[in-house]
């Protein structure tokens, strides 16, 4: 059995555990294991494939990042052309990505990444590839997996900035916005400002409006209370109106939502009257050491998607269950987006104590 990996999409906390969970699995199956550099474009010519042995991935569980990189500009199905005027197209080059993989003999691919990535593999199973899913994103927002490595990292990074920011803020009576990851779902803003103390928290999937935001302000300055943090997802979006867009992440490529603290900090001092002011997070939460949940939770994935491989599971994705890591259709997984829950209890308690969602 010849089994290559691949990692697609923003990077996240966990991955290079990953990966040498999965290979040293694999290894001691008797299997060869490959590594797909820069998601699919390793098998498209850009970069390469190598092969993935004990010493490659000795020590690596404990970085951030992944050994094999990635991009979210590289899908198969929709690859970026530029043409000779500098215009840009799209041309289909999954059949291309299939030969190759076959002519390097590749018997199963493990797929790791988020709700793009793995559509795309879901793709290649629809024709005919051997493909096994791992779900990956720090946002927390791929359906059919109780939680997804990275998560718990990036929640962590924001509750110490949110820790720091309130002794600035305290100090200058200040309202200060901060903005976390989160296009679709607000699971890390929901979950650093329930657990930091937020005063308010603004997510995706609560329409808010700044005269609520400014209420709960100037509620705690009647207390006694001069500062206030504001935690932001930055797909957040007023009621009837719009996501912050702060332009194109590349030609051709989707819209970068972003830049919702800094217009909500501006709103907000002119509202209350308050001196606001605002930081964006940013990939921030992306790097560094993966904490000891994630790395574990990491591991798991990557043994379990050994194990889908040996049992001929293709077109599933390795889940978070608990306590037990399943497997579950791809198609399934990528019906829905996972969001944050209205009437659960993380929001329920959040709104017991205080929060204001802007609602």
């Amino acid at each position: 059995m010849r089994v290559a990996i691949s990692t697609g999409g923003g990077d996240a906390p966990g991955l290079n555990a990953v990966i040498r969970t999965a290979v040293l699995s694999g290894l001691n199956r008797g299997w060869d294991v490959l590594g797909i550099r820069k998601g699919f474009g390793g098998l498209l010519g850009d970069d390469g494939v190598e092969s993935l042995t004990r010493d490659r991935v000795r020590g690596i569980g404990a970085l951030g990042g992944t050994i094999l990189r990635t991009t979210n500009r590289g899908n198969p199905f929709s690859w970026p052309v530029q043409q000779p005027d500098g215009t840009w197209v799209r041309v289909d080059r999954s059949d291309e990505l299939i030969a190759h993989a076959r002519q390097l003999g590749i018997d199963a691919m493990i797929c790791i990444g988020g709700d793009g990535t793995l559509a795309i593999a879901n793709q290649l199973v629809e024709k005919g590839m051997n493909v096994i899913g791992v779900p990956k994103t720090i946002d927390n927002d791929v359906a059919g997996t109780i939680s997804t490595f990275g998560f718990d990292t990036a929640v962590g990074t924001a509750i110490e900035a949110i820790d720091k920011l309130k002794t600035t803020a305290e100090s200058h009576d200040r309202v200060i916005v901060m903005e976390v990851m989160g296009r679709d779902a607000g699971f890390i803003a929901l979950y650093s400002g329930l657990a930091a103390g937020a005063d308010a928290i603004l997510i995706p999937e609560i329409p808010f409006s700044i005269e609520k935001v400014a209420q709960k302000v100037m509620e705690r300055e009647r207390m006694g209370r001069h500062f206030s943090i504001v935690v932001v997802a930055e797909g957040a979006a007023p009621v009837g109106g719009e996501v912050s867009i702060i332009g194109e992440s590349m030609p051709g490529q989707e819209k970068r939502v972003g830049g919702l603290a800094g217009r909500l900090a501006y709103q907000l001092q002119e509202t209350t009257g308050k001196e606001s002011r605002s930081l964006v997070l940013g990939h921030l939460q992306r790097g560094g050491t993966p904490t000891g949940y994630d790395r574990a939770l990491a591991a798991r994935f990557g043994g379990a998607a050994i194990r889908a491989v040996a049992d001929g599971k293709w077109g599933h994705m390795v889940a978070l269950k608990s306590p037990d890591i399943v497997t579950v259709p791809m198609s399934e997984a990528l019906a829905q987006t996972k969001r944050v829950p209205l009437d659960g209890d993380m929001v329920r308690t959040a709104r017991e104590v205080g929060i204001s969602f802007g609602d």
